[in-house]
């Protein structure tokens, strides 16, 4: 695709509207506490679903959420780290997936369906990989704010939920890279077999990271220089969709792995940056875990799913929708004649 001119000339003003965000609605939220502890039920006792619809409500700015409008964005990227041995999968099963998006033919396709979503797949400039981190950085700053905007701009305002999801051969090798350099520990500890490598390839990911953890050491101080030095185009565009989220008043389901640590550095650079997101589901990645701990996001769905495309993400808008029927449509201990403790 051709990107559209970025809304930030330089990382320092990409910096600068990651530490202005919007808060959400105190009114809002509370305005669903009080109609859950009216309803026809213990207080408390649809456990997460109650404080799913006041999640809602507070980042919808509504006392009463709607979900009319629900959207999954599916980012694709190619990545030169592949040169390194990383996947299981050579990395033209990118644009062949992507077509297959386009086709209807993949597991995505099914579940925005199911889940009444829209669909919308981006690749990236497929045909121009990523540098090879082992080598030099990822993406230059213009490159990387070029990949920030695309996703940046490709969130509407009328959303009333948005899932993220993504599509790159090799880019677990990139999520494990940047928690790594985000949270520390090295490479082993957020390693994991990504598409399905053997031993061998563990081995090749694992000292890939290492490699790149060492040739960038300078930019691990800053969470913005890490994702332009150890990510790709597609987890660009998800930290600038999920920054244009917050801005705009539009939850956020993040997906696995790859979109969490995509995510991550505007948790790194604001205290509350992830505050308007859900962790949709844990993924059987290994670091995936670890990283929603390290973020404090507790995970809605554990299913043992590890292939993204915004897979999980999909699958947990039916849990939403469920905590938004029960929070409009119960009704209330006096409406219904039912008494009270």
């Amino acid at each position: 695709m051709s990107f559209k001119s970025s809304p930030f000339k330089s990382l320092d003003e990409l910096r600068a509207a990651c530490l202005d965000l919007p808060a959400g609605s105190d009114a809002a939220a509370n305005a669903v506490a009080r109609r859950q502890d009216t309803l026809t039920k213990p207080q408390g006792s649809l456990g997460r679903l109650e404080t799913i619809a006041a999640w809602l409500a507070r980042w919808q700015g509504r006392d009463m959420p709607k979900l009319d409008r629900v959207k999954v964005f599916v980012f694709a990227g190619n990545h030169g780290v592949t040169a390194q041995g990383v996947s299981a999968y050579p990395s033209e099963v990118t644009v062949q997936m992507v077509a297959n998006f386009a086709g209807g033919g993949a597991a995505i396709n099914q579940l925005a369906r199911i889940a009444g979503a829209e669909l919308d797949v981006i690749p990236l400039d497929l045909d121009h990989p990523t540098g090879d981190f082992t080598q030099g950085p990822a993406m230059d700053d213009e490159a990387f704010l070029a990949a920030v905007s695309a996703g940046y701009g490709a969130v509407p305002k009328d959303l009333d939920l948005v899932c993220f999801g993504e599509m790159g051969i090799g880019n677990t090798t990139l999520a494990a890279a940047i928690s790594a350099a985000l949270f520390g520990g090295g490479a082993e500890k957020w390693t994991g077999r990504g598409t399905g490598v053997d031993d061998a390839g563990l081995v090749r990911k694992i000292t890939a990271i290492e490699a790149g953890l060492k040739r960038h050491t300078e930019a691990l101080a800053d969470p913005l220089m890490v994702a332009a030095a150890l990510g790709g185009r597609e987890l660009a565009a998800i930290f600038g969709a999920t920054l244009a989220a917050r801005q705009l008043g539009v939850p956020v389901l993040l997906d696995g792995f790859v979109c969490t640590a995509a995510a991550a550095p505007l948790a790194r650079l604001h205290p509350t940056g992830l505050a308007h997101t859900i962790a949709a589901h844990v993924s059987a990645e290994s670091g995936h875990r670890r990283l929603l701990e390290a973020l404090d996001l507790p995970p809605l769905l554990d299913l043992g799913m590890r292939l993204g495309e915004g897979s999980g993400a999909c699958l947990a808008v039916n849990v939403v929708r469920s905590a938004l029927e029960c929070h409009a449509r119960m009704a209330s201990f006096a409406e219904a004649g039912v008494s009270e403790k």
